[in-house]
């Protein structure tokens, strides 16, 4: 027996949607089995291709992220010599440049009406 719940945006039939289901699953083994058959999980296959080098250590390759923003950081210097100048590490400080922000803008909305 088949229940079909009709609503005003649409249907909702759970044989339907499991169907579907089972139907997307079955698409997804078949992919799934037509895979490669001589990978081997926990062999030299797993390790990164770096045209046929040897893969460096670790605290060789690392890139920090003061290299990756190097040159966004080096464009605006300073604006940055600005916030580093204004920021303490106190916890209040910052709720107190909430709470002053929120209020001048709370201003501006209030007082425009």
């Amino acid at each position: 027996m088949s229940f079909t719940l009709l609503s005003g945006s649409g249907f909702w039939n759970p044989l339907l949607w499991l169907a579907l289901l089972v139907f997307f699953a079955l698409i997804g083994y078949i992919i799934y089995s037509r895979g490669n058959p001589s990978y081997k999980p926990n062999t030299d296959q797993v390790m990164p291709f770096l045209s046929g080098n040897v893969e460096p250590s670790k605290e060789k390759v690392q890139v920090k992220a003061g290299d990756i923003y190097w040159g966004f950081v080096e464009a605006l210097k300073g604006y940055y010599k600005v916030l580093t100048a204004i920021h303490t590490g106190d916890m209040r400080d910052y709720i107190l440049w909430y709470l002053g922000v929120g209020s001048i803008i709370l201003f501006l909305l209030v007082g425009g009406a």
